[in-house]
């Protein structure tokens, strides 16, 4: 930072959808950073508030923001289309709670509150789907990002229950992945497996999202875990996790022929 600002405060940090930059929310504004090599790409200052969610549409000059911080730069009740070109906002979406993420793919953007999703058409902003879920503070959702594969994964009404939006097919599969809450969900890229972690934090499972099955479960440990992040690797065949435990599990993903129907798996859920 320079000598002639404080230092600022980080609000939020997320990756892109092919996880090659990431952004940060800070108290003054947000950061957009390359992967590799590790470079600032840029930045943007705002002298009278703060940024709680930036989300970014791949490398587009395109991005949602939502206001964050002890001083908001937008309400966090509004989500803000922020064109990077032209340095100000080109449309917005308002609500009557806090916005609690948001999730961008070409064709939709996807705004999570704490008891409810809306799914907009992103040409014209105009509402494609609403539903309800369970109580989701920490804002849980997934969204694929790969064209011609719209799937979308958040919480269902029920506890440990995942709801799949299969978009391309029209149908909609719901989960029971867990006994207790969710903590983590993660999509691959073309969206044919969901990730799934509950409160409990000692597994992890990864289902079919067509079918709606259980293909994988890993186990992180013996001992109860709040697991921050789950994460796919591009082509599939790795999963990542990270835990208050300070440590990173990586699992080998088998492929999808080695799979074999059987139950849920045992204590743990």
């Amino acid at each position: 930072m320079s000598g002639n600002h404080k230092r600022e405060e980080l609000l939020f940090l997320n990756f892109n959808q092919d996880d090659g930059c990431f952004a940060c929310g800070t108290d003054a504004g947000f950061r957009i950073y390359n992967c590799d090599p590790f470079k600032e790409t840029f930045r943007r200052r705002f002298d009278n508030g703060g940024i709680g969610v930036v989300e970014m549409l791949f490398r587009c000059n395109i991005l949602a923001l939502v206001g964050g911080g002890r001083s908001p730069r937008y309400s966090p009740n509004k989500v803000m289309i922020w064109d990077d070109h032209q340095s100000r906002c080109i449309g917005e979406l308002s609500f009557r709670v806090e916005v609690r993420a948001v999730r961008l793919r070409r064709d939709k953007i996807v705004v999570v509150l704490e008891h409810k999703i809306y799914v907009y058409n992103f040409a014209d902003l105009k509402i494609l789907h609403a539903t309800d879920t369970a109580a989701n503070p920490a804002g849980l959702c997934a969204l694929s990002p790969a064209q011609g594969s719209a799937v979308m994964a958040c919480p269902g009404l029920n506890r440990g229950q995942v709801r799949v939006e299969l978009y391309d097919l029209g149908t909609t599969k719901f989960i029971s992945a867990h006994d207790s809450d969710l903590a983590c969900l993660a999509l691959t890229l073309d969206g044919s497996m969901l990730a799934t972690a509950s409160e409990k934090g000692t597994l992890v499972r990864v289902y079919d999202t067509p079918r709606g099955t259980l293909l994988h479960e890993f186990r992180r440990g013996a001992d109860r875990a709040q697991i921050y992040s789950i994460a796919f690797a591009p082509t599939n065949d790795f999963l990542a996790a990270t835990s208050d435990k300070g440590t990173m599990h990586v699992y080998a993903v088998p492929a999808r022929a080695s799979y074999q129907a059987g139950g849920s798996g045992g204590s743990g859920r």
